[in-house]
């Protein structure tokens, strides 16, 4: 695993699941197992603006985007520039 996967997977843990990870892999959607509501979406996307320096458009807001974690490392991947690994923060 990544850092990147790894960073958002805390992430998700320790603020959405109370430290149990359990169940919890990188295609876990997080809206159909109710870890994550509308609200939370805002959470995370400003842990992802701050954490690896993006900005996120309201209509990048979508779960093909945010709804796991292999999900929002590709959308990342697709945002930040293809010469600059995700690992760095």
């Amino acid at each position: 695993m990544n850092n990147s996967h790894q960073k958002i997977r805390d992430y998700i843990v320790d603020n959405f699941l109370f430290g149990d990870d359990q169940g919890l892999d990188n295609d876990t959607s997080f809206l159909d197992n109710g870890i994550i509501d509308s609200t939370g979406i805002l959470e995370l996307v400003l842990f992802l603006d701050k954490e690896f320096k993006i900005q996120i458009a309201d209509e990048e807001l979508l779960p093909e985007n945010l709804d796991s974690i292999n999900r929002i490392v590709g959308f990342l991947s697709q945002k930040t520039d293809s010469t600059t690994p995700l690992t760095d923060s």
